[in-house]
């Protein structure tokens, strides 16, 4: 089959020809129809991503497809089930073997390029917003990067969620998809983000996915008892934060990795996950994909996230294939 690979360190992602495996007794395979790309899918062919597999590996964190074969433990599902996978890799290939308690039945309303678009960036924001910073209705909520995969969905589940939105994003186009995804006031980002924040009433709640100066930024105008969301470091920077700050105005800063939880704890993930299947199925959700390419194209999608010209998600599909 066809996969997109990391054949060494350092080494240039490609796609080339690889044997699938069966199944062990605890995973099943799947034959993949689409495969979402994440910003950690770079990181990972930078080598700068904080859980990087040995290599050779396949890219590709999160998919969608069918079952085709079970592992004589696994339960709970059947051939020919349509599920979702958080994989954490493998997912950029034509069929993968994958951790039978890492997939979710996916219902029959939800498209295959929706399910592979679903879990991280969602998963991410529900988490980060609802378990952690426990958002309430009537808050303030800042996002920045507010169009980008994560950002995005932060705006939708706030507003879900009851809060008043402040999305921060580049230029007209990318406002204008946060606005349509409910954000209350946009902020460009050639706009002083403190002063324009601080206008507003200042931030209760901040979700931030590009860290350096716009952390900053939204730190000063965080008001006092707020909680601060690092969810990523777009910008290549990573800051530092001042803890006499964090004391002087009663401020929390909460770490929040989607993957870890996996491991730490994984019913919050569960409930998340089906709190949000739950809302899909309502209509409250409407997962943005900006650009679906097909497998022979990866590099054209990966260039995509990089260059940050995609709103929302990427979607990569696959045909589909015999076991």
């Amino acid at each position: 089959m066809h996969a997109y690979n990391m054949p060494t360190s350092g080494s240039p992602a490609c796609l080339v020809d690889i044997d699938c495996p069966p199944p062990e007794a605890d995973q099943i395979k799947v034959n993949i129809f689409a495969c979402g790309l994440n910003f950690a899918d770079l990181l990972m062919v930078n080598s700068t991503y904080q859980d990087i597999p040995e290599t050779p590996f396949t890219l590709g964190m999160e998919i969608s497809g069918v079952i085709t074969a079970l592992g004589d433990q696994v339960t709970g599902f059947v051939l020919g089930d349509r599920v979702a996978v958080f994989c954490g890799h493998g997912g950029l290939a034509e069929r993968g073997v994958f951790e039978a308690s890492r997939a979710l039945k996916i219902p029959d309303q939800m498209s295959f390029e929706h399910a592979a678009a679903f879990q991280i960036a969602y998963g991410t924001s529900h988490v980060a917003l609802h378990h952690c910073a426990r958002l309430l209705p009537g808050e303030t909520l800042l996002v920045t990067g507010a169009a980008g995969g994560a950002g995005l969905t932060a705006v939708e589940i706030g507003k879900q969620m009851g809060a008043r939105v402040i999305a921060q994003a580049r230029g007209a186009e990318k406002l204008e998809v946060a606005r349509a995804a409910g954000a209350d006031h946009l902020i460009d980002a050639g706009e002083n983000l403190r002063d324009a924040v601080k206008s507003l009433g200042g931030a209760d709640v901040v979700y931030d996915v590009v860290g350096g100066d716009l952390w900053k930024a939204a730190f000063r105008a965080t008001n006092p008892g707020g909680r601060l969301l690092p969810i990523g470091f777009a910008s290549g920077e990573v800051p530092q934060i001042p803890a006499n700050h964090l004391l002087v105005k009663n401020l929390t800063v909460i770490g929040v990795y989607f993957g870890g939880y996996l491991k730490s704890h994984p019913e919050v993930i569960r409930r998340s996950l089906d709190t949000l299947l739950e809302w899909y199925v309502q209509g409250r959700l409407a997962p943005h994909i900006s650009h679906t390419l097909p497998l022979a194209q990866v590099a054209e999608g990966m260039e995509l996230l990089r260059s940050r010209k995609s709103t929302g998600k990427v979607v990569i599909t696959m045909p589909a294939h015999s076991a």
